[in-house]
């Protein structure tokens, strides 16, 4: 087998629910979840995340797939034009009850926006969690400007401290709560994202993020193996981090 065999972009492990088809029943597994519960991370993530953005006044920003919006908000903050879209219904209510105004529901494979509109697009923890992944890549792309970045977290097939760890101890992938889930190499991942005119410059690992607020620092002192992984973390190889974060720049119209 060649090297660009091994780096299709559809060679993935996906693990689904067996109801889950369509659009439609995610929408309904994603309503029930942030219904029941809330799927967000904590506040030092969206912190983290914010400052490698480095988004500048007035730029016109999307998260797709926003969840509950905190990310536009934080933007909304340092004076950017941020836009957040997701499937599902009762994320953004929960958004919009917080006072970001600018929040559509809507599917990620539909972007309901217009070709080059974006100066910085961002699809955090979500895109391994779509029906279609490649459709996907393509909206977000469509919808960026040209030289505009992108930023993308997804999860790691190989990841030290998850699958691995899980395997060796359990025999078994670790599976989280959402209807679909999927994970890819670093280079498979890569190859998806640049198919449709992007171009990576950077990737960044993460397996958690340093606390930043008082509620953050004491939920790893009262949780040791989240704790554990945060001082491992700059000895984890960047092959087999928990997750990737891929910078990228558009590169062609």
């Amino acid at each position: 087998m060649d090297e660009k065999q091994l780096t299709k972009p559809h060679i993935m492990l996906e693990i689904r629910l067996p109801q889950i088809e369509t659009d439609g029943d995610s929408r309904q597994a994603y309503d029930a979840l942030y219904t029941e519960g809330d799927i967000s991370q904590r506040e030092s993530f969206y912190l983290w995340l914010r400052d490698l953005l480095a988004l500048k006044p007035g730029e016109r920003y999307l998260d797709v797939s926003c969840g509950r919006a905190l990310l536009p908000r934080l933007a909304q903050a340092q004076g950017a034009q941020a836009h957040g879209l997701d499937l599902s219904y009762a994320a953004l209510r929960a958004g919009r009850a917080q006072g970001e105004g600018n929040l559509v529901t809507g599917n990620a494979q539909e972007l309901p926006y217009a070709s080059a509109s974006f100066d910085v697009v961002s699809n955090i923890g979500s895109l391994e969690h779509y029906v279609d992944v490649d459709t996907a890549v393509r909206e977000m792309t469509r919808v960026l400007k040209l030289g505009g970045r992108a930023y993308v977290l997804v999860p790691n097939t190989f990841s030290l401290t998850t699958n691995i760890w899980s395997a060796m101890r359990q025999g078994r992938t670790s599976i989280d709560s959402q209807p679909i889930q999927r994970y890819a190499a670093r280079q498979e991942w890569q190859a998806l994202i640049e198919a449709y005119g992007l171009r990576v410059t950077k990737t960044y690992k993460y397996e958690r993020e340093w606390p930043r607020t008082r509620a953050d620092r004491r939920y790893y002192l009262t949780h040791p193996k989240d704790m554990a992984r945060l001082l491992l973390q700059p000895l984890v190889p960047l092959n087999l981090a928990f997750c990737f974060l891929f910078v990228a720049r558009k590169v062609t119209p």
